[in-house]
């Protein structure tokens, strides 16, 4: 199909509520556009985009297959379109004193390829397929124009607040500012489970607003006295802590890289800050060592009910 397209390039001066500017669109048919937004559900850049806007994204956004070897991005080339992945492996590879390595992978879902375009500055790593494959691209101008302008609304939101959040006062301003182009908002009814104890971790949660309790799964003989009745392996969870406006949690398994040790719920409505892994790998590297200290008292808290931390261990 051959796409409409009518861009013109973003200026983020320009009026905020000027819908005159035309657009990028590319023709799909309906089971093209079910599978994008399948692809594009769980993309946080995306998550604080109006309807309309989230709409428009999805319009502009046309559809690439790659073979084995192929190489999508290079290090050090110019941003020319952010990517959705819908299938396929894509290794990430970063060259360094001549040395390529493998870094990391995206397995069938994820997306990359925002920080060149966000910042202006050559591709950071190589993206290299594994196998054949399906990525979704969105150009440089529509990035530009929604997603950008998007996030300069969402830093005058957020700023302020990252600014207060402790943990991330070791990072310098342009680090936290970027924080805020990475960051989705997630809002979760009473009692509603945010972490489930034992799942893989993707994200890193923020409490922006209300309250979560963090909640460990002991044996019922291991948390509190048993009844003669009662199953010796049956699991109670356990309340180990609770988290405020400006606290984080869901770090622990991404920095030991093991599952979930515990399960977290919203007490009352609650409105978290979620990171993904891939921007909290780039951008939290200078808060671990405070991470690892809490984790130290995590250690201490389960010791202190259970006679061992074990669950940590896991």
């Amino acid at each position: 199909m051959v796409p409409t397209v009518c861009a013109e390039p973003y200026n983020p001066d320009e009026d905020d509520d000027d819908d005159s500017e035309l657009k990028i669109v590319h023709p799909k048919t309906d089971q093209q556009r079910c599978r994008l937004q399948e692809a594009c559900k769980d993309i946080l850049l995306f998550k604080t985009l109006e309807k309309e806007q989230f709409s428009e994204v999805l319009d502009a956004m046309f559809e690439v297959l790659v073979k084995p070897n192929e190489h999508i991005i290079d290090q050090g080339d110019d941003g020319d379109n952010f990517y959705v992945i819908e299938r396929g492996v894509y290794d990430i590879q970063v060259e360094k004193d001549g040395v390529s390595r493998c870094v990391g992978k995206y397995d069938n879902k994820g997306s990359f390829g925002e920080l060149a375009l966000m910042y202006n500055t050559p591709r950071a790593a190589t993206i290299i397929a594994v196998q054949p494959g399906a990525l979704w691209a969105l150009d440089r101008e529509t990035f530009h124009r929604l997603i950008v302008k998007n996030n300069a609304k969402k830093r005058k939101m957020y700023e302020a607040f990252i600014e207060c959040v402790p943990l991330l006062k070791s990072l310098e301003l342009s680090e936290r500012m970027k924080m805020v182009d990475v960051l989705g908002a997630k809002t979760f009814k009473d009692g509603e489970q945010i972490i489930k104890q034992g799942d893989a971790a993707d994200c890193f949660y923020i409490v922006e607003s209300g309250v979560v309790k963090i909640m460990i799964k002991r044996k019922a003989k291991a948390g509190r006295p048993r009844s003669e009745d009662e199953d010796e392996d049956e699991e109670v969870e356990v309340e180990v802590s609770r988290c405020v406006r400006g606290q984080y949690f869901g770090e622990l398994a991404l920095v030991t890289n093991k599952p979930r040790a515990a399960s977290v719920y919203a007490v009352g409505g609650t409105k978290c800050l979620v990171i993904d892994v891939q921007a909290f790998e780039r951008l939290l590297g200078p808060c671990k060592e405070i991470m690892k200290r809490n984790i130290a008292l995590y250690h201490e808290q389960l010791v202190a009910l259970f006679g061992s931390s074990e669950d940590l261990k896991r």
